[in-house]
């Protein structure tokens, strides 16, 4: 072996912790001088009382858990300074797990566990030991308490507590944006090594969302995310003990995130220019017909108001937003005649009720459209050009002859042949 070789295994020995071999000796512990084996101690009835000095002192065993080992796990070794190594001591161990978990060589005090520790079960186990002489069965020691406090190995994978969560974000949200933090545990011990120390890593869901490594808060990672364009996200978040090393035990969750709606697009009309027919004989207030603006966005986001801002016919007609399906119902507001005028145009707007200002640069949040409305004529009556007339006729005129004439119009633009009829009521002489 060389010097360098040597001189590596030196620095592996120094470095390891060493567990297999513990021993706890019971020395004797300083006393002040009135408390010395044999000292005399004048008690009131005039007797002498001899104080025994204490032998041993306790510390803490260590234990490392699932040992896997085919043999008992060596716990470590209890020893009093009374023990002379001829066999007249014997040692008693009670407490937890005593006799069954623990047990002892009472002749050496060797302590040994029989079977595998989980230290996520119980961290720690305190028992008493005792040692008595083998002849007289008396105690040579006071009953001493000790621990057994098991060293925690990473046996634990970090674990979410749900499997798949549930979140949402505005779109358009600014880089950085938190959506929802995510939490793993680790049963291990925090308080030894790095087994619960906890790391966040995203496995799926880049580069459109981050994970904070050391406190799982889900931020967003790319600006202008438009919910019209995607609006459902899955994101896997890994969380890895041994602070993230390589070697560590690690868990998953899902994350859906959802991006919900904000204001970002103006109404559209489909067209241009939208043409509507109504009869001349349509009464005040009858419905001619709707327009309908597209909005990508949805909920109030898409929510508009129909208004008539110009136009030949703004006297002639209104519209009325129907809030249930969002389009604009044009009426008859007056009375119409085919043949006064034939054809009304309007210039109709949409525009959204809830605006975000932070979108201002987006818009306008409104658009318009040309509505041509055609009057149909109607086949209307004739009309006389007086409302009664009053002929005089001598009794004995010749059949034939002409006692008066009548006149009526069609008042349609294209006139219909008249047909009269006659309705004559005699009126007697007094």
């Amino acid at each position: 072996m060389t010097i360098y070789q040597f001189l590596l295994l030196f620095l592996l020995w120094v470095c390891l912790p060493h567990f297999c071999s513990p021993e706890i000796t019971f020395r004797r512990t300083p006393v002040p001088q009135q408390r010395i084996l044999g000292a005399r101690v004048p008690r009131s009835d005039g007797k002498i009382l001899h104080r025994q000095k204490r032998g041993w002192m306790w510390n803490q065993f260590f234990l490392l858990e699932e040992y896997t080992g085919s043999d008992y796990q060596y716990v470590g070794k209890l020893h009093s300074d009374q023990d002379k190594g001829d066999g007249s001591l014997k040692y008693i161990l009670s407490g937890d797990g005593a006799g069954t978990l623990f047990i002892i060589d009472e002749k050496t005090g060797d302590i040994h566990a029989t079977r595998r520790i989980d230290r996520e079960e119980k961290a720690f186990y305190t028992l008493r030991a005792q040692a008595i002489n083998r002849r007289t069965l008396r105690p040579v020691e006071p009953e001493s308490e000790f621990v057994i406090k098991i060293h925690d190995i990473n046996d634990n994978e970090p674990t979410f507590p749900e499997e798949i969560y549930t979140a949402s974000v505005p779109e358009m949200s600014v880089v950085g944006t938190s959506v929802v933090q995510v939490t793993a545990t680790d049963a291990d011990d925090p308080s030894y090594g790095n087994s619960a120390r906890v790391i966040y890593s995203i496995l799926q869901g880049q580069p459109y969302f981050s994970v904070e490594p050391e406190t799982g808060i889900i931020r967003t990672a790319l600006p202008n995310m438009n919910r019209e364009n995607r609006e459902q996200y899955q994101v896997v978040i890994q969380a890895k003990d041994m602070g993230g090393q390589m070697g560590g035990l690690s868990g998953t969750t899902t994350v859906n995130i959802t991006l919900t709606d904000v204001n970002d697009n103006p109404p559209r009309f489909p067209q241009n220019t939208i043409h509507l027919r109504v009869l001349e004989s349509s009464p005040v207030g009858t419905a001619i017909g709707s327009v309908k603006a597209t909005d990508a966005d949805t909920g109030k986001n898409a929510e508009v108001e129909y208004r008539i801002i110009d136009g030949d016919g703004t006297d002639m007609f209104d519209i009325i937003t129907e809030k249930d399906t969002q389009e604009g119902i044009i009426t008859v507001k007056k009375p119409l005649d085919y043949e006064s005028r034939r054809l009304y145009t309007l210039k109709v707007e949409a525009e959204n009720t809830h605006v975000d200002p932070r979108f201002y640069y987006l818009g306008p949040f409104k658009d318009t459209t040309i509505v041509k409305i055609s009057i149909e004529d109607v086949d209307e009556p004739p009309v006389f050009s007086r409302s009664s007339y009053l002929f005089e006729v001598h009794e004995d005129i010749e059949v034939g002859t002409i006692i008066g004439t009548v006149m009526a119009r069609d008042p349609d633009s294209i006139s219909s042949p008249i047909r009269n009829s006659q309705c004559i009521r005699e009126e007697d002489s007094v």
